[in-house]
């Protein structure tokens, strides 16, 4: 009787211990159903990040400059408006705001961007302008060109 009493009460503990086993696999759905959603945002909001004044730059080979703090752009479109970042600008307002941006620091990087069917005069006035404010380091802008596709080796 003692080993009956015994048999039945380890069958009934099998029985819980098989009821409320936990499942030790990852369960992934979720996790591709998140990646998926912030794919889709990405794909919609990267085009969106890139927004300015659209210019034709010029191609140069040479590399990129390093970079240690942000610098301010001025760009030229070629009906030649000036903009200041974004923002158009008149020639009279563009030294005042350049000094109260940069506060009164003539070290300031300033880029300067210009269309490539403008003339170089009209690129040298407005860097002669900079320059007689007091600003000293300034670049042009280039576009880099993409690189051409190898020839394909005709096989034998």
């Amino acid at each position: 009787m003692i080993g009956r009493l015994h048999a039945r009460n380890s069958s009934k503990f099998a029985r819980i211990i098989k009821r409320n086993k936990t499942i030790s696999q990852i369960n992934v759905t979720p996790m591709v159903d998140v990646m998926l959603v912030l794919l889709v945002i990405f794909m919609i909001t990267a085009p969106l990040l890139t927004v300015g004044v659209p210019i034709n730059l010029p191609k140069t080979k040479a590399q990129a400059l390093p970079e240690d703090q942000a610098p301010l752009a001025i760009t030229i479109n070629k009906d030649e408006k000036v903009f200041l970042q974004e923002t158009e600008i008149d020639l009279e307002n563009l030294i005042p705001r350049l000094i109260a941006i940069s506060e009164n620091k003539s070290d300031t990087k300033i880029f300067i961007r210009a269309d490539k069917v403008l003339s170089y005069g009209k690129v040298i006035e407005i860097m002669g302008m900079i320059n007689s404010a007091g600003f000293t380091k300034m670049a042009l802008v280039t576009d880099f060109p993409k690189p051409k596709s190898k020839p394909k080796l005709k096989k034998k």
